[in-house]
């Protein structure tokens, strides 16, 4: 059983750990950060978070939602992953560094790798289309966590930011003509509508669950979601080395809004250490590449320092 870890902004249970503290204050440095990590040693768990309650766009770090669901279809007989699925323009998203020019068919299993290991839109609304988004919602619900939103696919997504109405899918041809479009009467990314929102609490409640088998009925079944999370492409630059992994990142450049964030669980020695690191702002695209490496720099020094800790 997880227990209930209280919710507070500094350094809790690490015995005034001064390099974690800082580690912290770093990373809430970066614009509207918040984070969360929880380490669950034996016989000792602990915290360290900055502002977890805050309601930030995630982006595709809600795959994870999916993933799971579709997984549980598998376990269930509903789906199954060696099923040839179609891909083409009825389907195509933007951000599909796998799909986007690609037109046939490719096996399930291979859709569900996309969307984790290089967070292929295509690939999700593929998945996402075959669970069903209400079931993924119900499996939100199911986890308890309050704050977290998905959309019914990214194409919808993106129709709504660029001014459709709630629930149109424009279609391929008009996705890419109102994305190109959008400079002017866009819709913010973070709204009450359509968008992927999530807080780090909520984040970090799911993985904790997730990850210890909570939804899934067999032991395969968890392998399964493990080996898929483990090939996300955003671990391997901020986890200690030789340090297993599971997680989802997520992205935006909308506008001038930009988002980044990471939730998951890396395993030091026998203790699951369970994060997430969201920042959200506004400002020039010139200024990304600059606040991503800060970003990447405080999660690689939050997670090492909280390797040693528990270490």
């Amino acid at each position: 059983m997880l227990v209930a870890v209280p919710l507070v902004s500094r350094a809790q249970g690490t015995a005034g750990n001064a390099r974690l503290q800082a580690a912290v204050e770093r990373f809430a440095a970066l614009p509207s950060a918040s984070c969360l990590l929880v380490a669950d040693q034996p016989g000792k768990q602990w915290q360290v978070s900055h502002q977890p309650t805050a309601r930030l766009f995630v982006g595709s770090a809600i795959k994870t939602f999916i993933l799971a669901q579709y997984l549980r279809d598998v376990e269930a007989g509903r789906l199954a992953e060696n099923t040839q699925v179609t891909i083409d323009d009825s389907v195509r998203s933007p951000s599909s560094p796998v799909f986007l020019k690609l037109t046939g068919t490719t096996p399930a299993v291979s859709v569900l790798e996309a969307m984790i290991a290089h967070s292929d839109n295509t690939a999700t609304d593929v998945a996402m289309a075959a669970v069903g988004p209400y079931r993924v919602r119900a499996l939100i619900a199911q986890a308890g966590l309050k704050q977290t939103q998905v959309p019914d696919s990214t194409r919808r997504l993106f129709s709504y930011l660029a001014g459709a109405p709630v629930g149109a899918d424009v279609g391929w041809s008009d996705m890419q003509r109102l994305l190109e479009a959008s400079s002017t009467g866009a819709r913010p990314a973070l709204n009450d509508r359509v968008t992927m929102a999530s807080t780090a609490e909520d984040m970090v409640s799911w993985y904790r669950q997730a990850l210890a088998g909570r939804f899934f009925e067999k032991p395969g079944t968890l392998v399964e979601f493990k080996r898929i999370q483990a090939m996300a492409d955003a671990l391997v630059h901020v986890v200690p080395a030789d340090t297993p992994a599971y997680g989802k990142g997520g992205s935006i450049d909308w506008q001038n809004f930009h988002c980044f964030c990471l939730a998951g669980q890396m395993i030091v020695g026998r203790a699951p250490v369970t994060f997430c690191f969201t920042i959200n702002w506004t400002g020039p695209a010139e200024g990304v590449g600059t606040i991503f490496q800060s970003y990447k720099t405080a999660v690689a020094e939050l997670l090492g320092e909280a390797a040693q800790a528990v270490g």
